[in-house]
């Protein structure tokens, strides 16, 4: 059992991905409403190694020395990786062990106003940085961050990346019904897209409940309008969870270790990570899958948001 890898994992837009985590759970920038992670618990900006390089050098030997190479190594978490002072020093030896195996970074990019992070990550293959608001109040509202960040450094960091890095970018944006499907705030974020020049702007929208109650995933027919709306070359939908038939590594034993502990009693996405000792970005991919072939649900009580056997 790794304790800072997970996986390979079914990824909808990175095929078979190993995950590398370097933050310790819900160690954030933001505190986003729609984080299916649940809320961040250490709100910060501040860089450090909270998890020592070298366990993380011993765990991919071990991984690469007794598994099939992933189609990915994609550094992600339930956390903000950039806030790892090591991000960098972890990426170079990747690349100088396996270099013929892409990485990939899935940051929130909020870090890319400092020089030196924006560096560590120049040997990555791609990085996905998100950005879902082109407006200060919008952004606060959404992505909650850290107080002393702002929008305006946020975008520049995000230009200021595309002009130094040679790899590939995918900029998500994530559409909450009510909060930046407005027409203010689409033309901002194109105007923010124009100024960035992603590769790919990746729209998105909820696939499981957020933080707070209420909060809708957008349906395909406003996604589409929305890409229309924008009238740009390089936006896509992404694609729905991949069926089950599709993904090489789905273990039947551990679909049927979650439904027997749910069946039980309902059990929230941490306590489902505890109990069956499987990451937190792992329990996700199969909960997405058991949720499309709808075996499961969810139901809002106090400590938060709760899979149970579908009724």
């Amino acid at each position: 059992m790794y304790k800072h890898l997970f996986g390979p994992v079914p990824s909808r837009r990175l095929g078979m991905s190993l995950g590398v985590d370097l933050i310790p759970h819900k160690t954030c920038t933001f505190n986003c409403i729609y984080c299916e992670c649940g809320p961040t618990t250490n709100l910060t900006t501040k860089i450090e190694e909270y998890v020592p390089f070298n366990e993380v050098i011993k765990e991919l030997k071990h991984f690469f020395k007794n598994n099939p190479v992933p189609d990915y190594i994609t550094f992600s978490g339930a956390g903000e990786p950039t806030l790892n002072s090591s991000i960098g020093e972890v990426l170079k030896f990747i690349k100088s062990s396996w270099p013929n195996t892409p990485v990939a970074v899935l940051t929130n990019g909020s870090l890319f106003s400092d020089k030196k992070v924006r560096a560590k990550l120049l040997k990555a293959d791609l990085v996905l940085p998100s950005l879902d608001a082109a407006s200060e109040l919008t952004f606060r509202k959404i992505n909650r961050p850290f107080h002393k960040l702002r929008l305006s450094e946020y975008i520049q960091g995000l230009v200021d990346f595309r002009g130094e890095f040679n790899g590939k970018i995918w900029l998500e944006v994530l559409i909450l019904p009510g909060y930046n499907d407005n027409i203010r705030d689409l033309e901002l974020l194109k105007k923010a897209f124009e100024r960035i020049n992603p590769d790919t702007v990746q729209l998105n929208t909820l696939d499981r409940p957020g933080i707070i109650k209420g909060l809708k995933a957008a349906g395909r027919k406003k996604l589409q309008e929305i890409v229309d709306f924008w009238d740009l070359d390089n936006v896509e939908i992404i694609a729905a969870v991949p069926e089950r038939r599709d993904i090489k590594s789905y273990r039947e034993d551990v679909e049927t270790a979650i439904l027997e502990t749910i069946v039980r009693r309902p059990c929230t996405l941490d306590d489902l990570a505890k109990i069956l000792g499987i990451h937190i970005n792992e329990i996700n991919k199969y909960l997405g899958v058991l949720e499309d072939e709808d075996k499961i649900e969810t139901i809002q009580q106090e400590r938060g948001i709760f899979y149970q056997i579908k009724k």
